[in-house]
């Protein structure tokens, strides 16, 4: 019966639940946004991207043995949404950002990790707050991206951080997920 219930998680999470995982070599496209819900209730919002990253780890019981955690940066279909009326190349270069912007703090995330937590012990004392303190930098900065370019329509904005997050990329490019 377990068997069952986790194979159809499996399969539900498969069909509704899809994720695209950030890569340099794969761009976002408008039939990545399969959501048909506009939470974001903006006039000037014509696509949102839900994005960030997931994180798992393997402990064992001695808290002196290494610890192995992997953070991977994701981008949800089923959460992101477009106006149909109003998508255009520009749109999804700007929605694209979005999704370099996870890539960014998810590098940021494993920076510190890699830094500062090498234990079961060091993941119990110092992963939480890394966490938060990384997680609220992300927010604070995307934020500041659609507050700045207008989502996307103040092109010199625009312009500007899109140099901003690929100069970030690279500055972190040793932090990229394998």
């Amino acid at each position: 019966m377990k068997g069952i219930f986790v194979a159809c998680i499996l399969i539900s999470n498969v069909l509704f639940g899809q994720r695209i995982y950030w890569s340099e070599n794969v761009k976002l496209k408008w039939s990545n946004f399969k959501s048909r819900v506009n939470n974001q209730h903006g006039s000037n919002v014509a696509a949102y991207t839900n994005c960030g990253w997931i994180y798992s780890y393997v402990k064992s019981s001695n808290p002196k043995v290494p610890i192995k955690i992997k953070i991977e940066t994701v981008f949800n279909e089923d959460k992101s949404w477009k106006d149909v009326k109003r998508i255009n190349d520009y749109v999804l270069l700007h929605e694209q950002k979005h999704f370099d912007v996870a890539e960014i703090f998810s590098r940021k995330l494993r920076k510190e990790v890699a830094e500062k937590i090498k234990s079961n012990s060091d993941f119990d004392r110092y992963f939480k707050d890394i966490y938060a303190r990384i997680l609220k930098e992300y927010q604070d900065f995307q934020k500041a991206y659609d507050g700045e370019t207008k989502n996307g329509i103040v092109e010199e904005k625009q312009s500007e951080y899109n140099r901003i997050i690929a100069e970030e990329l690279e500055n972190y490019k040793s932090y990229k997920a394998y």
